[in-house]
């Protein structure tokens, strides 16, 4: 059961190199603050608003974005969450948040620890007025936002009619140490999206050392590119309630050592927490992603609470194109043990999964069912998926065969397929799915050839402390 918080205004201290900006429990817009100085956000933030780059910034609690007002970031800025309140950055519906940065400066959200850790602070929520199948207080289409960010003004609720919807843009933007759990499987993620719709931009944005998922889409249509998840706790990639955008270019390198209780994926995908029949569906389309578990040899186990790369679960048409996953327990997970049976959406060619190989997995695919198996599928039909000529899947033994430089390696990665690698020149966008709203590109997972731009996309903006 969720606990709606009422939201206490937190003061803002005077002292010195602190800068006070808030009146009357609101922050106001205009100046950004004053290079050399701490300025303090906390409570409400209800006109346009710069934060510049040079200044020394601070999220003090629940910080709420409202009023229709736009917050806007500078290349280079600094915003650090607040360990000791949690800070958190929500952005409302019909607020924006505007964080450009570049690839020579980007912009970072990390925490104010001097020893940073995982689940610091509270991380960045943005709530559109997009369609999700969601209900809440028996309106259907509205959904409230896990974690407990709820208040009496409905300041955590998402969705609406609006697929078009515009929450702002992140660009080159880094999230570190984020997300908490307010209550088990109520928990805030490191950028959480709610019913955000197709008019925002989100490309080139890593999230490290999450605490629970690095991605999650509650409904919504956004369509995402060049996204990173590194050493992430729980899912790196999370759909529920609707979410049928597209997301091309994605990286994981989980470690071996860090997995959450409740189990881990790199894809976790659900229509519902009931596996319904409600719309709209939730049915995203994943293409270019790269996917490293925590088994660099066959030998290696990793934590115990690591699942499958991807759960495809509870009536999802996820779909999954032109991508490589190594080094899971399990590849590809059908699990239909809860809800309407999720093959039903494979044998209506809904969820699709094609031009992907699976390498280095102790059980490349697998199937489960206690319904009954209705529709007849078993373990043995996932695996003839892969064998398939129409699907173009593959599976390989061991990670080594797909010839990565360095995926394995936590300190200094390297996602760059070497010569005589599989995965170049096997990708195809011929499917109705990705034949539209996607780039082609000749290659299978995140990351083409060294010395091309699809090849060194990933570096220059991003950060892997190991």
């Amino acid at each position: 059961m969720k606990k709606i918080l009422a939201f206490a205004v937190l003061g803002v201290l005077v002292t010195a190199g602190c800068r006070k900006i808030e009146v009357d429990g609101s922050i106001k817009g205009g100046d950004g603050g004053t290079p050399g100085e701490t300025t303090v956000l906390s409570g409400k933030i209800n006109a346009d608003k710069t934060l510049k780059e040079g200044v020394s910034y601070k999220l003090r609690g629940i910080v709420y974005v409202v009023d229709g007002a736009t917050l806007t970031v500078e290349a280079g800025a600094r915003i650090e969450g607040e360990k000791a309140t949690r800070g958190a950055l929500i952005i409302t519906r019909g607020t924006k948040l505007i964080a450009n940065g570049t690839k020579e400066k980007p912009i970072v959200f990390t925490s104010d620890a001097s020893t940073p850790s995982a689940g610091d602070w509270g991380g960045i929520v943005l709530l559109g007025r997009a369609k999700t199948n969601n209900s809440f207080n028996g309106t259907t289409g509205i959904g409230e936002i896990e974690g407990g960010v709820n208040n009496a003004d409905g300041l955590g609720l998402y969705g609406g009619a609006d697929d078009a919807d515009n929450s702002g843009s992140l660009q080159y933007v880094r999230i570190e140490y984020a997300g908490y759990a307010f209550l088990p499987d109520k928990e805030l993620n490191s950028l959480t999206f709610g019913g955000v719709g197709n008019g925002t931009t989100i490309d080139y944005v890593q999230v490290s050392y999450a605490l629970d998922d690095a991605f999650e889409w509650f409904g919504g249509t956004v369509n995402c590119s060049h996204l990173i998840a590194y050493k992430t706790l729980d899912d790196d990639f999370d759909s529920d309630n609707g979410y049928r955008g597209n997301v091309q270019f994605g990286i994981v390198l989980r470690d071996s050592s860090r997995a959450d209780i409740s189990k881990v994926e790199a894809f976790e995908s659900d229509n519902d927490a009931n596996g319904s029949d409600l719309t709209p569906q939730t049915a995203p389309v994943f293409s270019n992603i790269t996917a490293i578990g925590p088994r660099e040899k066959a030998n290696n186990t990793g934590n115990s609470l690591y699942n499958a790369a991807a759960q495809l679960r509870r009536n999802t048409s996820t779909s999954i194109f032109n991508s490589v996953i190594m080094g899971w327990p399990t590849g590809l997970l059908i699990d239909a043990s809860k809800g309407t049976p999720v093959q039903g959406n494979i044998t209506a060619g809904k969820l699709v999964i094609q031009n992907t190989t699976i390498a280095g997995c102790a059980a490349p695919t697998k199937f489960a069912d206690n319904t009954g198996t209705a529709t007849g599928w078993t373990n043995a039909d996932v695996s003839n998926w892969f064998g398939t000529a129409a699907y173009n899947n593959e599976i390989l033994a061991e990670n080594g065969e797909v010839k990565l430089a360095a995926a394995f390696n936590y300190a200094n990665p390297d996602f760059t397929p070497l010569a005589g690698s599989p995965l170049l020149n096997s990708a195809s966008f011929t499917y109705a799915k990705v034949a539209s709203g996607f780039t082609p590109v000749t290659f299978r997972g995140a990351v083409g050839a060294a010395g091309t731009p699809e090849g060194e996309w990933w570096k220059g903006w991003t950060s892997f402390v190991n």
